[in-house]
């Protein structure tokens, strides 16, 4: 078949190279994908937020399925138009995708079904916003209602901070429309586990569990980011705590959506915090999570595509659906400054024999063929291993091989969850 991957990241280089692995996948674009990704399906220079000519473009070419990724097309609609010609996708539509863009409408969701979450409160307009900060507990997060690129969650310590989160939201405007509505919510505490699941709306399969790094710098310091590497499975993540996911939080959601009218289909992305009143979601996503995709699919041992097809059918039932029992970390190597201002066209130097671990991110081709950074987060570098600790020392001694001019990555990755792990024993 002829498959077309819309996004071009480094969770779309991780869905490429596990697709490509199916019999049934002939040939495979990727709209735009990057200069790693070049290695392994045509890219084609059309922007994932452009929805005529990425719908006229699998028209033209005869793409016979569709995987959209990001979320900003998801909600957009971009399944509803690749529907509209006949071409049956992977990923919800846009009535389904609200679930990740707008946080009011997810909270209100979860508010109504009874599914466990932060206690929050939801503002259109400014002084009421400010209002509550001035009597509401502290710290509190603030959250700009519509996507942000990962970067509209502030976690605010005291009342200030809160105040002037809530001005750069809704008076400076920093994430667009984005920040008109906001949700102000309660600091939950507690280890943070993500949990991504395949969902045709009439049944749900849990994925194995991961664990990201959200700040930019060792010990979790510096600013929030879009990931800076993960590990998978996440051992705060029990086989009890799993349980109690299913009936009070998976399940119930999958159910709600449908009751909404909303039938979600595609990869649902549960974001939890494992609180002391037990576990809690803190977001929903409508797609693969960014890094989180990239620990979980090198553990899939089942094809990732005959699935894709089920889920798009809605025979997901039918599906063949095993992770294997090791574990898998990705470091993520980005530019210096990143998640602020930061340079481009850094040239990378990958050796061949590292060149299979490597889910590239941000970089392109210069006119030589060398690859050279494009962006904040540029390379993910994934290992396997029958342990974490396995795992983690794989992915770092690769890390040591790659030449990165300007880049930098965190080196504690997995060091939170091998410390859980010492704790079980």
């Amino acid at each position: 078949m002829k498959v077309m991957v819309v996004g071009g990241g480094g969770r779309e280089h991780a869905i490429i190279k596990k697709i490509k692995e199916s019999p049934k996948v002939d040939k495979i674009y990727c709209l735009p994908g990057n200069g790693g990704i070049a290695r392994d399906a045509e890219c084609v220079d059309i922007s994932a937020e452009d929805l005529d000519g990425v719908v006229h473009f699998a028209k033209k070419n005869g793409i016979e399925f569709a995987v959209v990724a990001p979320d900003d097309p998801l909600v957009m609609g971009m399944v509803d138009r690749l529907k509209e010609v006949g071409i049956p996708c992977f990923g919800p539509d846009k009535k389904a995708a609200i679930i990740e863009g707008s946080k009011a409408f997810s909270k209100d969701l979860m508010k109504k079904y009874g599914i466990p979450t932060a206690q929050y409160e939801t503002f259109t307009e400014m002084d009421k916003a400010l209002a509550y900060v001035e009597t509401c507990s502290i710290p509190v997060v603030v959250k700009a209602d519509g996507l942000a690129k990962g970067k509209g969650v502030l976690i605010c310590e005291n009342r200030e901070d809160a105040a002037a989160a809530v001005r750069t939201m809704m008076e400076e405007k920093k994430f667009g429309d984005s920040g008109l509505t906001v949700v102000i919510e309660e600091f939950l505490e507690g280890p943070e586990v993500s949990v991504l699941s395949f969902t045709d709306g009439n049944i749900l399969i849990p994925m194995v569990s991961s664990m990201d790094h959200k700040r930019a710098l060792d010990n979790d310091k510096g600013l929030n980011t879009g990931g800076m590497g993960a590990v998978a499975p996440n051992p705060y993540y029990t086989e009890e705590i799993a349980i109690q996911c299913e009936q009070e939080i998976f399940l119930p959601t999958m159910q709600a959506m449908n009751k909404e009218g909303r039938t979600f289909a595609g990869c649902l992305y549960f974001g939890l915090m494992i609180t002391k009143n037990g576990p809690k979601v803190i977001e929903y996503n409508c797609r693969f999570g960014d890094p989180e995709a990239q620990v979980v699919l090198p553990l899939l041992d089942s094809d990732l595509f005959e699935i894709m097809l089920h889920v798009s059918d809605c025979t997901l039932e039918d599906a063949e659906v095993k992770f294997a029992d090791d574990s898998a970390c990705c470091v993520v190597m980005a530019t210096k400054g990143y998640p602020g201002d930061y340079g481009k066209g850094y040239p990378i130097d990958i050796p061949e024999d590292v060149i299979g671990q490597v889910y590239v991110a941000g970089a392109k081709k210069d006119d030589s063929g060398s690859l050279t950074s494009s962006g904040g987060r540029v390379l993910n570098v994934i290992a396997r291993g029958d342990t974490l600790r396995d795992a983690i020392d794989k992915a770092y001694l690769a890390v040591d091989k790659i030449t990165f001019d300007d880049g930098f990555y965190r080196k504690d990755i997995g060091q939170k969850a091998l410390n859980a792990l010492r704790e079980e024993k």
